[in-house]
């Protein structure tokens, strides 16, 4: 039976519960403020996730907001972001996903997963806050393995839409690019079924994270380097099995996202081990043509944007790249969201 978002049982327990919600501030300072979440015991133990939000005046009468989701070895930092979106008319929530970033315990193993779906949980108390707080139209943005998770979060919830009215993917994690070792990924996954911790050592380029760190890279990003690792950290087949297995889900499932797409893609993909001046205008974690190819079936109603010299992440482009794309970003969301609300 597949599990509903939502559902009026969840959403009444959450509502009561309400009160109990301590959100305090946040490390990204000016505005920010955070909440944990129980998310109850799981395979190591207890999790919580924590949904992050970028304050507004309670009476501001907004009904419209926009929740993000972080990629793989990644955390919600992009303060600028949430200051766009509030400066467009949007309520702007983040949520850092079980054993991610502020959600880290000290007895967890940092991005690992044995099922996508556990991350559901995560989106559903969001928007629950979301809803309590008086939004009734979200946008979900995701970014790499968030824009996976988004995806196949509204696949396999259709009637999300009665709040997710708008799906904005980032560069979306929807196949693997490893070259020649992508045929083994089959065989892995089936070995994370059996042995679900056994590690998979990951590459040791740094060519992405040169292209945004200030502070000993060539970007103008700071940020928690043990969150966000400058190299990405090794993972299990257990992980491996949970992404391969949503990635197939969402290729099983072709045109069943009811909710309009924004698919966002750079204009090239680059592959290099160290770090050289091209890294700094392309993607050179995932093969843009397979987001494109992939992404054109989630649904029926699918706008694809390709970002010219875009970095994988790619509103953390370059200024010239990320502010065109900010406005192309909310000129698309205004007809699917606003409805006559004033920004």
């Amino acid at each position: 039976m597949k599990r509903f978002t939502l559902s009026a049982l969840f959403a009444a327990l959450w509502l009561m519960a309400a009160a109990q919600w301590h959100w305090m501030p946040d490390s990204l300072g000016d505005g920010f403020e955070k909440c944990y979440v129980d998310q109850g015991r799981s395979y190591d133990g207890e999790v919580r996730s924590t949904v992050i939000r970028y304050r507004v005046p309670a009476d501001s009468g907004r009904k419209v907001g926009a929740l993000y989701i972080h990629g793989f070895n990644d955390y919600f930092f992009q303060a600028e972001m949430a200051k766009q979106f509030d400066a467009h008319g949007y309520d702007f929530y983040a949520v850092d996903l079980r054993r991610y970033g502020r959600s880290l315990e000290p007895w967890q193993k940092r991005c690992d997963i044995r099922d996508m779906r556990s991350y559901f949980a995560d989106i559903d108390s969001a928007l629950v806050i979301m809803k309590a707080a008086g939004i009734e139209r979200v946008a979900l943005i995701g970014h790499s393995t968030g824009g996976l998770l988004a995806s196949y979060f509204c696949s396999y919830n259709p009637q999300a839409d009665t709040i997710v009215k708008a799906l904005v993917l980032n560069s979306p994690f929807l196949d693997w690019n490893l070259g020649k070792t992508e045929s083994l990924v089959g065989a892995v996954s089936n070995l994370g079924k059996l042995f679900p911790n056994m590690k998979i050592p990951q590459g040791h380029s740094d060519a992405y994270s040169q292209s945004l760190l200030r502070d000993g890279g060539h970007g103008e990003w700071t940020y928690n380097v043990e969150w966000k690792s400058p190299q990405s950290p090794d993972v299990t087949a257990g992980w491996v099995r949970a992404i391969n297995s949503a990635q197939r889900y969402l290729r099983h499932h072709e045109y069943s996202i009811p909710e309009p797409i924004l698919l966002m893609y750079s204009s090239r993909s680059l592959n290099v081990s160290d770090w050289m001046p091209a890294a700094d205008s392309a993607d050179v974690v995932l093969d843009v043509a397979e987001i494109k190819a992939l992404g054109s079936k989630l649904g029926r109603n699918v706008t694809m944007y390709r970002v010219n010299n875009g970095l994988h992440d790619l509103i953390l482009s370059a200024p010239d790249v990320r502010y065109p794309l900010y406005k192309e970003i909310f000129a698309w969301l205004r007809p699917r969201m606003m409805n006559n609300q004033q920004p």
